[in-house]
């Protein structure tokens, strides 16, 4: 029987859960039978899927649930920002389903960002589920023209909020680790050094990423629009596992 993975790639007990938990899958697609369907192939060098708003806008709530019932860590990115009873009540719904993590923009507005960690923390803990990550946007990674005060601030105000993380760009890893260090660092716009960088201003490859102090990674069309999926993501899950055990 041939190897559906191809030949080469390595089985999913290859790649150590250790590699897993760093590699963020964003379902990009606004089908839940598709999402599912990409979740299922690339399982075994993916520990947390991705959830954005054209996915959630298509599916809703169940593709949280579905995505728990494959076993990975949920990431839904929102990027909530309203009025803080709104956030809190619409994070509030998410820790419920079991997310294990929620973005929400950080913008000079504590309150807002106070009553998702504490909506998303609540309805958790009223689920009987462990307590999930509150993720405080600081700059997207597409965005080149951010003053460079900007993200410290943010990161401080994420701390001063009680977010469990904040989602950044790979060169502002060293200042998150300054300001921030307990918080888990999340960075998009991760592509290997021979893929297209596609909308993102401020890329980096998987390894330098995470050689800067990343926790999270969160790569898609580099390895979901490839001729190869599963290759493509045992590539990167390679180059993740040579990174952490790097001096």
């Amino acid at each position: 029987m041939a190897d559906p993975a191809g030949a080469g790639t390595p089985p999913a007990s290859a790649v150590p859960d250790e590699v897993r938990s760093r590699l963020a899958l964003p379902l990009d697609v606004d089908d839940l039978v598709e999402a599912l369907r990409l979740a299922k192939q690339l399982r075994p060098w993916y520990g947390v899927a991705k959830v954005g708003l054209e996915l959630y806008s298509a599916a809703g709530p169940d593709v949280i649930e579905a995505l728990v019932e494959q076993r990975y860590s949920v990431f839904v990115d929102l990027k909530m920002f309203d009025i803080p009873t709104t956030v809190n009540r619409a994070a509030r719904v998410i820790g419920a389903l079991g997310a294990s993590y929620l973005t929400i923009h950080a913008r000079d507005d504590a309150a807002t960002l106070r009553a998702g960690v504490e909506g998303l923390r609540d309805g958790a803990a009223a689920a009987g589920l462990d307590d999930p990550i509150a993720l405080a946007v600081t700059v997207l990674t597409s965005d080149k023209s951010a003053p460079a005060h900007v993200m410290p601030r943010r990161a401080a105000l994420a701390v001063e909020t009680g977010c469990r993380g904040i989602v950044c760009a790979a060169g502002d890893l060293a200042v998150a680790r300054k300001i921030a260090p307990r918080l888990v660092r999340v960075v998009p716009g991760i592509r290997p050094a021979d893929a297209s960088v596609d909308d993102q201003a401020r890329p980096a490859t998987p390894g330098d990423a995470i050689r800067a102090g990343a926790d999270l990674l969160v790569i898609g069309r580099p390895v979901t629009h490839a001729d190869d999926p599963e290759r493509a993501a045992a590539a990167v899950a390679e180059e993740v596992a040579a990174a952490l055990t790097s001096p």
